[in-house]
């Protein structure tokens, strides 16, 4: 279960060893109760609060506690106070950011998300004969900037790093072009003009960005479960505060996060009530971020997807592929991150309040 607290003034505590979240309404004081063996996460927005007690109870259970804007980015984390695996990953992470071994992790990640960007398409091509040829060149335009990213040679990632963003950004108007085409097909109210972000300029957009903040949270943990370094980037370099290795790292899965948003609207799912306006743009009310949440979820953790020879989730991949990352940087003789053999999955449900 994730447990999203969004209602201004709610206080989450704890009440005969259960989570309590306690709001106050005209009517007096509401209170819904919640066990930590069902809870995998406790997602808080502004303007809500928790005690010690309750963050301690999280800890014990393994409930991860995140702290979002109002975009769903998150702004921080309780966390246990130890590493996720042995420190030589960490050393080592940092030795391969400077090592002329950043240009091939790099050039991967890129190159599998612009793989998967096709891989979508493609897939939307089924239900949509009259763009198939459009689809098609959409994807062919997406694969030659894929070819030039594979194509770039260089010492150090820095030698070849703005071109790698041109290619990228070239294949990514491509991609949220084509994606526009076919929203207008399915659902001509909610036609977008490329990326937009802080603040979204439309509903699309909105939804998108909430998405991939949903998506940084699964990320940033599955990096630091698998005893990486969130901050070590390699080519988002080392800003100040700035989780540069999640930036790099999460590339690849940002098409699921498109999947599901598009899928909400070309199934006509959204509607006015689901967003809002904000100055200077457009942001997600409380009911299109319960609702992103619901499908976002799953997604990522009902659905399966054949990885390894093997069904499984799309969270427990994600988990999978920062282990196996982490295990490629140490030597064949060193320690293991301690890559979980069979993730357990657990149904899907949100509950926000």
């Amino acid at each position: 279960m994730h447990l999203t607290i969004s209602t201004f003034g709610a206080y989450l505590h704890v009440s005969e060893a259960m989570f309590e979240v306690r709001i106050r309404t005209d009517d007096g004081v509401k209170k819904q109760q919640f066990s930590p063996k069902k809870i995998r996460t406790i997602v808080l927005e502004r303007g809500t609060s928790l005690s010690s007690e309750a963050i301690l109870l999280a800890l014990t259970h393994n409930v991860d506690i995140v702290v979002v804007q109002s975009d769903g980015q998150p702004a921080g984390r309780f966390w246990h106070s130890k590493l996720g695996s042995t420190t030589k990953i960490r050393k080592r992470q940092l030795e391969a950011s400077i090592g002329a071994e950043c240009v091939g992790f790099v050039k991967e990640w890129i190159a599998l998300k612009l793989e998967r960007q096709t891989e979508f398409l493609t897939d939307l091509k089924k239900h949509r004969d009259t763009k198939r040829e459009f689809i098609d060149e959409q994807c062919a335009a997406i694969h030659r900037h894929r070819a030039s990213v594979l194509a770039l040679e260089g010492a150090t990632i820095g030698a070849i790093a703005d071109s790698l963003r041109g290619y990228e950004g070239n294949a990514g108007r491509v991609y949220f072009g084509a994606l526009s085409e076919l929203i207008t097909v399915s659902n001509s109210n909610y036609a977008f003009s490329g990326r937009s972000s802080r603040p979204a300029k439309d509903p699309f957009n909105a939804f998108l960005n909430y998405a991939y903040g949903i998506l940084y949270r699964i990320v940033e943990k599955s990096v630091m479960i698998a005893g990486l370094d969130p901050y070590v980037g390699f080519l988002h370099r080392d800003d100040y505060n700035h989780i540069s290795f999640v930036f790099d790292f999460i590339e690849p899965y940002r098409p699921y996060a498109d999947a599901v948003v598009f899928r909400l609207f070309s199934a006509k799912k959204v509607n006015q009530s689901h967003t809002e306006a904000i100055t200077g743009g457009v942001t997600l009310s409380k009911e299109g971020k319960q609702m992103l949440s619901e499908h976002f979820h799953k997604f990522f953790e009902e659905e399966t997807i054949r990885y390894r020879g093997k069904n499984h989730t799309r969270s427990n991949a994600i988990l999978y592929d920062a282990h196996a990352f982490a295990n490629a940087l140490l030597p064949k003789a060193g320690e293991s991150s301690e890559t979980p053999e069979s993730p357990t999955t657990t149904q899907a449900e949100d509950v926000t309040v």
